[in-house]
């Protein structure tokens, strides 16, 4: 039996993206955290599974070492209890966990996801989503990315990789949408 309520995917909203801002990295999307707010307290007010995926890093480097203050969840997005918090190791939230039979076995069929970083973890898990075969919404003013250098030493902006990691992830992994989208379909139930 398929679950009418859709799941809530929180992915790595920790501390160290706010230490690598106070570091001078840039972002875009500076109220992707309050979106994250809004959808939490959506799921939570019609009692709608929620899923807080975290990432553990491996790399002695790595901000999210368990023992860093990188790794600990923004206030903000801190879980609730009873809500689900998976560790997960390398992007993709369904990758070394067992997320995949936590929602099949809550007969979920619907994702919204949302969190950091649009091109990296929420981009890999939404995908991974789309292609196991479920109907992946991938909120867009609810997650962020940062400014990078490409392999030619190419400057792009946190707004075009947004931008273009959502137009390649559209249709083909997800259906691309608003938190007001995801607010109104709970209103409409």
């Amino acid at each position: 039996m398929t679950s009418p309520l859709p799941a809530l995917i929180v992915v790595d909203v920790q501390r160290a993206f706010d230490e690598w801002e106070a570091a001078g990295k840039r972002r875009n999307n500076p109220d992707a955290v309050a979106r994250i707010v809004d959808l939490l307290q959506t799921f939570r007010a019609r009692g709608a599974p929620i899923f807080h995926i975290r990432h553990e890093g491996t790399k002695p480097n790595s901000s999210f070492l368990p023992q860093s203050s990188g790794y600990a969840v923004k206030d903000e997005a801190r879980e609730q209890p009873g809500e689900t918090v998976i560790v997960k190791r390398v992007n993709s939230a369904f990758i070394g966990t067992d997320l995949e039979q936590r929602l099949r076995a809550a007969g979920i069929g619907t994702l919204v996801i949302c969190g950091a970083t649009t091109n990296h973890c929420v981009e890999t898990t939404t995908r991974m989503a789309g292609n196991l075969g479920f109907d992946a919404r991938l909120v867009r003013d609810a997650t962020w990315t940062f400014d990078r250098i490409g392999p030619d030493g190419d400057k792009h902006s946190a707004e075009e990789i947004h931008a273009m990691t959502l137009s390649n992830l559209d249709s083909e992994f997800a259906s691309i949408v608003t938190t007001r989208d995801v607010i109104a379909s709970f209103a409409a139930k």
